[in-house]
C-alpha cells in the first residue's frame, strides 16, 4: 500500500484554539507513585508545570526518568498499580477550568479526546489489530456523542488526507496492512478526531526510519505552526526536541531539573544533567573522541538517595549536595534549574565548544 497520497488529496482543516491568554494545562506538585511488593516507586516527584497556548514543549531525560508517567498522569491513563498521590492537573479551556485528577469516570471519558489526546509511543499496540481504522475512528467518534456516521467518515478522511496518506484505502485497511509510519500518521489522525486542544506525543518517532522520522516531524511542525496546537512532546532524541519545541523541560528521577527556552536550554544549560545529555549526542560527522556519557546509573526510585538524587553521578557534586535537595530557582528570562552549582555549570559550559555540537543538533536558520 502507497505510504503518501496524491498531491490533490493533501488538505487542511482549521483548529478551533481555546483562550489565548489562559495555559490550557497546570500542573502543581504533582506526584506520582507505582506500588509494588518492594514498596512505592516514587516515578514523579513534585511537579510543576505551566504548558502554555500554542506552544510545544519538550520532556527531555533518560528512560525512567518519568516522562512517559507523567504524560499517562495527565490523561490519567496509569495502570492499575500507579496512582496520582498528591497534586493538581488543572485543565483551562474558554473561561473553564476542571482539576483533572478529581474528575469522574464521565467526565474524563470528556476530557480525553474532546480535550486532550495522548499519541502512544507504539502505533502498533494502541490499535486493535482485527478491527478495520474507519471502524476505530467511529468508535471513537460515537463513544463521545457524535451520531452523523457519514459526517464522521467525511471528517476522518480529511485528517487523514491531512497526515498526507491515500485516505480513501487507508481508512478501511487493518492495523497490521500498514507500515510503522503509517500506523503513527493514522494515530496522529485518530487523535485530532475531536479536535482538542492540547496534544500529548509519547516518542512520536521512535522505531521508525530515518525518512519516516522526517515526516512525521514535518507533519507535527505543520500542527504547531498553522494551527497552533498546544502540545507536550516526550523524548529522548535531543535532535526532535531541539526541532519541534518551543521550550524544554529536563527530567531527572521523577523531577523537573531545569525548564527554559530551547535555545537556552542548548546553548547555555545549567543543570550538569542536561549538560551531560547534550555531550553525549554524537555527531552527524566526525569521529567519536569528543563523545562523553553520564557516568553511574539512574537512582533506584524506591531508595533514593538523599539531598540531590543526581550527586552521586555530578562532577560538581559537594556536601551540600548529599543533604539538600534544590528547589527549581530561575536563573535567567523563563530559565529556571534545581542545581545548587549552577553557575559553576555556567563557567563550565562558556570555556568549552559546547556550541559546535549544539549546531549538529539545532536546526539551521534556513
Amino acid at each position: 500500500m502507497s505510504e503518501q497520497g496524491t498531491q490533490e488529496e493533501v488538505v487542511t482543516f482549521v483548529h478551533q484554539t481555546g483562550s489565548t491568554t489562559e495555559p490550557p494545562l497546570i500542573l502543581r506538585d504533582v506526584h506520582i507513585v507505582y506500588k509494588t511488593r518492594k514498596g512505592n516507586v516514587q516515578a514523579v516527584r513534585g511537579v510543576d508545570l505551566d504548558l502554555r497556548p500554542g506552544e510545544s514543549l519538550a520532556l527531555i531525560g533518560e528512560s525512567g526518568s518519568g516522562k512517559t508517567t507523567l504524560g499517562l498522569g495527565i490523561v490519567r491513563l496509569l495502570v492499575k498499580t500507579a496512582e496520582i498521590s498528591q497534586g493538581d492537573i488543572i485543565y483551562h479551556r474558554d473561561g473553564r477550568s476542571v482539576n483533572v485528577s478529581q474528575l469522574n469516570k464521565e467526565d474524563l471519558r470528556n476530557f480525553r479526546w474532546r480535550e486532550c489526546a495522548m499519541v502512544f509511543q507504539s502505533a502498533l499496540n494502541a490499535f486493535n489489530p482485527v478491527i478495520r481504522i474507519w471502524n476505530q475512528m467511529w468508535d471513537t467518534a460515537k463513544s463521545h456523542g457524535w451520531k452523523d456516521k457519514k459526517a464522521v467518515r467525511e471528517h476522518a478522511l480529511n485528517l487523514l488526507r491531512f497526515v498526507q496518506l491515500d485516505a480513501e484505502r487507508v481508512i478501511d485497511a487493518y492495523p497490521h496492512e500498514l507500515s510503522g509510519g503509517m500506523r503513527q500518521r493514522v494515530l496522529i489522525a485518530l487523535s485530532l478526531l475531536l479536535d482538542p486542544q492540547v496534544l500529548i506525543l509519547d516518542e512520536p518517532t521512535t522505531a521508525l526510519d530515518i525518512l519516516t522520522q522526517r515526516t512525521i516531524i514535518d507533519l507535527l511542525r505543520k500542527l504547531k505552526e498553522e494551527q497552533h496546537f498546544t502540545m507536550l512532546f516526550i523524548s529522548h532524541d535531543l535532535a526532535i526536541a531541539a526541532e519541534l519545541a518551543d521550550r524544554l523541560a529536563t527530567m531527572y528521577a521523577g523531577r523537573i531539573v531545569e525548564i527554559g527556552r530551547s535555545e537556552d536550554i542548548f546553548y547555555q544549560p545549567r543543570h550538569p544533567y542536561t549538560l551531560g545529555l547534550i555531550r553525549a549526542v554524537p555527531k552527524v560527522t566526525g569521529g567519536f573522541q569528543d563523545l562523553s556519557s553520564i557516568p553511574g546509573s539512574p537512582p533506584d526510585l524506591i531508595n533514593m538517595p538523599t539531598g540531590c538524587k543526581f550527586h552521586p553521578r555530578c562532577a560538581f557534586a559537594s556536601d551540600r549536595c548529599q543533604t539538600e535537595e534544590p528547589d527549581l530557582t530561575e536563573v535567567g528570562t523563563d530559565h529556571s534549574v534545581a542545581c545548587w552549582h549552577w553557575e559553576a555549570v555556567a563557567a563550565e559550559v562558556a570555556a568549552s565548544p559546547l556550541h559546535v555540537k549544539i549546531e549538529m543538533i539545532m536546526p539551521s536558520a534556513d
